[in-house]
């Protein structure tokens, strides 16, 4: 599995053809407590930098932005009873949905780890 971060602070992981998405863990502690997350719809088209989800906390509302285009396959339904989730582990049980890449081609612009993390010291 590969992951990779985009400068909107999303993770995906990629395993074959299918990306899980979430927030980042610095993202995460920007935002604060999570209190609700707006999963977007199983079959939903996706398109790279769009918006698809919504993560509300204590200090603010912050859009989700697809990392890659694809359709929705799966959501994280756990999240629905326990949105601190995404704070607890954000890059594991956390994880907001899951779709099926259109182009893989688009991960090209994403960065690795080493990569994010070097441009959130930036911040």
């Amino acid at each position: 599995m590969t992951l990779y971060f985009t400068k909107d602070h999303e993770w995906i992981a990629v395993d074959g053809t299918v990306g899980t998405v979430g927030i980042t863990d610095y993202a995460q502690g920007q935002l604060g407590d999570i209190t609700f997350v707006d999963l977007p719809a199983v079959g939903a088209a996706v398109a790279k930098g769009e918006a698809h989800c919504v993560v509300d906390s204590v200090k603010a509302a912050s859009d989700v932005y697809s990392p890659v285009s694809g359709t929705v396959s799966d959501v994280n339904g756990a999240l629905a009873e326990r949105p601190e989730l995404v704070n607890e582990d954000p890059e594991e049980g956390g994880w907001l949905f899951r779709l099926d890449l259109a182009d893989s081609a688009e991960l090209a612009g994403l960065m690795d780890r080493a990569a994010y993390e070097a441009y959130i010291a930036e911040l």
